[in-house]
């Protein structure tokens, strides 16, 4: 890519008929197939007869044990494969604060990856709540139906007070993907792409550009990752953050999150906009406005010898990677998967809660989600990695059942977990379940039970 000059790169670009094609089919396709996801029976039925065991009678003293031990519900149901894609619609990717109505086709898109990826039992609840207490508590009594809660698509700073009180108040994994997800991917990224220039986690300078529910948490993965918060700058849309902003009394009522590492961050006590704290940087992560023209070449130039650029914003990255490249960035990464070192979220939810839901965990706690990260990269890594090759791709089934496993390990080691299983178990279980999710749907599709593409 770095040898290849802007005008080629641009030459390669989709035409505006094919950027808008996705767009035209998935609303042909939504009319088509109704939605994503549908519930089908793990159980056989030979006949009406044997609704006595899978219902009453029988069902009886399922029921009946259930309530002797609580704990039962996750060996005698499905509870301990299933997880609500929970959102309230107020941020969803790309579209803002659409409502749960119209956020539901995305979830019902996260529930399909969740199955063929991970081989979870997904579903899109929607829900019609703003308050981000009553949130809190609409999840809360939903917990005796479900293994977990993966939050989607919810504003800041209303999604960390939600994550943070559910994660404390509730006995089954929840996870926000915007904070976690894209956290796990992007420390992987970076942990490779520091060995590609050759530079330690604990010794580089990181700008954070954007103070969102995405960066927040790249931030805070990249300090459990060993990054030190003295050599960090988190830049919004008002400037670098350091403690003598004047808008810090405000922050600490409105944003506690962020106003933590306006207190943490930025030992120089750098002033100004992003060009000040790309001076004599290592490493940019962008996760703020899609671009291009964001980030400019010249504030690229300005930071250090073999600097690492993270340009995450969807559709467009801040800036053109080859932009970055021609500048003086030695690695370059975003979101886009038609680029090279796409930075997916995607490879790590699935895998995650695969993980957790074997192991009937009672949370994910950040050392787990850095566990998913150091996984990713060692995959990554065996394969050989260079300036365009930090982490693995959604096309790289076999690193699902390994970050599943290692999550497991970690929330073990951990203690907080119901059921403990050895290495090798996890894995075969892993596999199975994922194999299992993908096989049914090709299964479907070649019986018609899942009717092809339509004309």
């Amino acid at each position: 890519m770095c040898h290849e000059s802007k005008t080629s790169k641009k030459n390669q670009l989709s035409t505006k008929q094919d950027v808008n094609k996705p767009y035209e089919l998935a609303i042909k396709y939504a009319k088509y197939y109704g939605g994503k996801v549908e519930v089908v029976p793990r159980v056989p039925i030979t006949s009406l007869n044997d609704f006595g065991v899978w219902y009453t009678p029988g069902v009886a003293q399922v029921s009946r044990d259930i309530h002797k031990d609580r704990d039962l519900s996750f060996q005698y149901t499905n509870r301990w494969n299933t997880i609500a894609v929970l959102t309230n619609g107020t941020r969803v990717l790309g579209l803002g604060n659409v409502g749960p109505e119209a956020s539901a086709p995305v979830m019902e898109g996260k529930s399909l990856i969740f199955k063929y990826l991970g081989g979870v039992d997904a579903f899109a609840l929607p829900i019609n709540v703003m308050d981000k207490a009553q949130f809190v508590e609409v999840a809360k009594v939903l917990e005796p139906a479900l293994g977990g809660i993966n939050l989607e698509d919810i504003r800041q700073p209303d999604c960390f007070y939600i994550l943070e009180r559910c994660r404390k108040e509730m006995n089954i994994p929840v996870w926000h993907d915007d904070q976690q997800g894209t956290a796990g991917a992007t420390v992987a990224g970076l942990v490779n792409a520091l060995k590609v220039v050759g530079k330690k986690i604990g010794d580089v300078s990181i700008v954070f550009f954007g103070c969102g529910a995405a960066n927040i948490s790249n931030a805070r993965l990249a300090i459990t990752a060993g990054a030190d918060p003295k050599k960090m700058c988190m830049v919004d849309s008002k400037g670098v953050l350091h403690p003598d902003r004047e808008d810090m009394d405000r922050m600490a009522m409105e944003n506690p999150w962020k106003y933590e590492f306006a207190l943490k961050t930025n030992a120089e006590r750098r002033k100004g906009g992003l060009a000040d704290a790309l001076k004599g940087a290592d490493v940019v992560i962008a996760a703020s406005t899609p671009g291009p023209g964001v980030i400019k070449p010249d504030w690229i130039r300005g930071m250090n010898d073999d600097s690492i650029v993270f340009a995450e914003a969807n559709p467009v990255p801040e800036i053109w990677p080859w932009e970055a490249k021609e500048a003086g960035a030695k690695v370059v990464a975003t979101g886009r998967s038609d680029f090279p070192n796409q930075v997916n979220n995607s490879l790590v939810f699935p895998s995650v809660f695969r993980g957790v839901l074997d192991i009937q965990a009672k949370t994910i706690t950040d050392e787990m989600a850095v566990t998913a990260s150091y996984e990713l990269a060692k995959f990554a890594e065996e394969r050989g990695l260079s300036e365009e090759h930090i982490v693995p791709t959604m096309e790289d089934w076999e690193v699902y059942p390994r970050v599943a496993t290692a999550v497991a390990m970690k929330a073990m080691e951990q203690g907080i977990t119901r059921k403990k299983m050895s290495r090798d178990e996890l894995m075969h279980q892993a596999t199975t379940m994922i194999s299992h999710a993908r096989k049914q749907i090709e299964t479907l599709m070649k019986n018609g039970i899942i009717p092809p593409f339509p004309e």
